[in-house]
């Protein structure tokens, strides 16, 4: 029977220019996994961190960048994977920044503030371009956030 896991996280991280969103994409460096992917911020979990622990984390560590606001988004990406017969359940951040000032982790190689659509375009997996779809959608906009998902910093 398959393992079912949640070791890791995704964080969208965006900021508004001219009142319209930009979303951060990072291109994984020639040595991480996933080399050459455009990906959002995120990482492992570590012993004992709370899931948005690590967002705060991974997002200082992968850009230097501190979150003016931070959200659980209702929406968890999941996917198999073979190799280790298990199932990654993975929680969904969405971070808004003010800064687009980028200091890049060894994990990546270059990254691009985009539109909404460029960042659909650029995310490999259908998971992440949903949960890219439902930050824009139920956070960006806020047309229909609750308060509830919002983490107070």
């Amino acid at each position: 029977m398959p393992e079912i896991i949640c070791r890791v996280i995704d964080c969208h991280v965006f900021c508004r220019k001219n009142n319209s969103p930009l979303y951060l994409v990072l291109r994984r460096s020639s040595d991480a996994i996933y080399a050459g992917s455009w990906r959002m911020v995120g990482g492992k979990i570590e012993t004992s961190e709370k899931a948005y622990e690590t967002a705060l984390r991974e997002l200082k560590e992968e850009t230097g960048l501190l979150p003016a606001r931070l959200w659980a988004v209702p929406y968890t990406n999941s996917f198999y994977e073979a190799s280790h017969d298990r199932v990654n359940i993975i929680p969904v951040f969405a971070a808004e920044v003010t800064s687009q000032h980028i200091v890049l982790s060894k994990e990546h190689d270059s990254f691009r503030w985009v539109s909404y659509e460029e960042a659909r375009e650029l995310l490999p997996w259908p998971a992440q371009i949903e949960g890219l779809r439902i930050v824009n959608e139920f956070i960006v906009t806020e047309k229909r956030v609750s308060s509830f998902v919002e983490i107070k910093l």
